[in-house]
C-alpha cells in the first residue's frame, strides 16, 4: 500500500466493551498488512478469500496476546487446500505494533470452481495454538472444521473449548480509491460474551452442527436476552462501513452500540512481519540425513529454502551444516 492510501486506522485492532450488556469485543482493520500478506504469493482469487478470512480472524484473537507471546490459527483440510495458517506476534515491547502472517498450501491441479471457497478444504481441523515463550509448554485447541466458513469454525472453537459465546462479521475485498492503485481493504467486528461465571455445559446439552456447543447452549436469561439484542445490531453493519476508508472504527462503534454505551481502549497496530532467519532454517534442516541433504543440494553445490509465509530466499553450503556436497566435475 502507498503512503498516499495509508488510513489513520488502517492496520490496527481496536478493543472496546459494551457496558450494559456484559460483552467486549474488536474492529479490526487490515489494509497495507493483508496486502503484504496476499503479495508474497499469486494465489488464486479462491484461495486469497480463504487468506484474508482466516488473517483477519488472527487479528481479531490476537489482539489480547501479551509482549512477545504468539498466536497461531491452522487449518488442515483433506481436499485440495492442506493448510492455511497465520501468525500473530504479540508486541516485543509496550507502544510497539504487533506483527502478522499468513499463507496457504495447495494443489493447484485439483482446485475447482464453487461458489463457497470453504468446500475447498473438506474434512479437516480448525486448530488455535498460543505460544508463551521458552520454558513454556505451549496451549492448543482443536475443532473439526464444520460450518461453511472459517469465522464459524472460530465461534464453533470457542463456545466449545472455552464455553465463550462469540460472534465474528468480516469483509474483505480489493478496492482503489481515487489516484490510487488497487488494493485489499479488509475489516471484521469480534463479540464476545464474559458471564460473571463460567460453568461447564455438559456435551450431551449441545445443539451445534456436530454435536458441538454454541452460544444458546451456555447463555441462558438475562445475559442470553443481552447477547441477542447486541448482534442484532451487529447484524445492521453494512460492509463499506468494514473495509471502506471513511467509517473510523470508533465511529462504527457509536453507530452499532450507542444505546449500549460502549467503552474503547488503546488502539494496537498490526504490521507484517516474519520470523524466519538463516540460523532457524539452518536448525531445521538438522533433521534430515546425509543422503536426504544430497537430494536437496542443487548442481552448483547449493541447498536454497524459501519461507512460505514471506518468500525470504536462502542458501547453504552443505559443508557448513556437517555434509560434504557432491560438486559437479571441472567443466560440466
Amino acid at each position: 500500500m502507498t503512503i498516499g492510501s495509508q488510513i489513520a486506522w488502517d492496520d490496527s485492532v481496536l478493543p472496546f466493551q459494551l457496558d450494559l450488556a456484559d460483552i467486549r469485543g474488536r474492529v479490526a482493520r487490515l489494509d497495507g498488512v493483508l496486502d503484504e500478506v496476499l503479495d508474497q504469493h499469486s494465489y488464486p482469487s479462491d484461495i486469497e478469500s480463504l487468506v484474508a478470512e482466516l488473517a483477519l480472524l488472527t487479528a481479531l484473537i490476537g489482539q489480547t496476546m501479551k509482549l512477545r507471546w504468539r498466536l497461531s490459527l491452522q487449518v488442515t483440510g483433506g481436499g485440495p487446500v492442506k493448510l492455511i495458517a497465520a501468525d500473530y506476534y504479540g508486541p516485543t515491547e509496550d507502544g510497539e505494533p504487533a506483527r502478522m502472517r499468513a499463507y496457504a498450501n495447495f494443489d493447484a491441479d485439483k482446485l475447482t470452481p464453487t461458489d463457497n471457497p470453504f468446500d475447498l478444504i473438506g474434512g479437516g481441523y480448525f486448530a488455535v495454538r498460543i505460544d508463551q515463550g521458552a520454558g513454556m509448554t505451549p496451549y492448543q485447541g482443536i475443532t473439526p472444521v464444520a460450518g461453511g466458513s472459517l469465522t464459524t469454525c472460530a465461534e464453533t472453537y470457542f463456545a466449545q473449548s472455552e464455553q465463550l459465546p462469540t460472534r465474528f462479521v468480516l469483509r474483505w475485498a480489493r478496492s482503489q480509491m481515487p489516484g490510487q492503485p488497487e488494493v485489499w481493504r479488509a475489516g471484521g467486528v469480534m463479540l464476545q460474551h464474559m458471564p460473571k461465571a463460567s460453568p461447564f455445559v455438559a456435551e450431551k446439552d449441545a445443539t451445534g452442527e456436530g454435536g458441538l456447543l454454541n452460544h444458546a447452549d451456555i447463555l441462558q436469561g438475562q445475559e442470553g436476552e443481552n447477547w441477542n439484542r447486541v448482534n442484532m445490531l451487529l447484524d445492521t453493519v453494512e460492509e463499506m462501513e468494514l473495509i471502506g476508508p471513511h467509517v473510523s472504527p470508533a465511529d462504527l462503534l457509536l453507530r452499532l452500540f450507542h444505546e449500549e454505551q460502549p467503552r474503547v481502549y488503546d488502539a494496537q497496530a498490526i504490521r507484517f512481519g516474519c520470523s524466519c532467519s538463516a540460523d532457524k532454517v539452518r536448525n531445521s534442516l538438522g533433521i534430515y540425513s546425509r543422503r536426504e541433504i544430497m537430494t536437496m543440494t542443487t548442481d552448483e553445490g547449493k541447498l536454497t529454502a524459501d519461507c512460505q509465509f514471506c518468500g525470504a530466499h536462502y542458501e547453504f553450503d552443505p559443508r557448513t551444516l556437517g555434509f560434504e556436497a557432491d560438486r559437479p566435475a571441472e567443466g560440466n
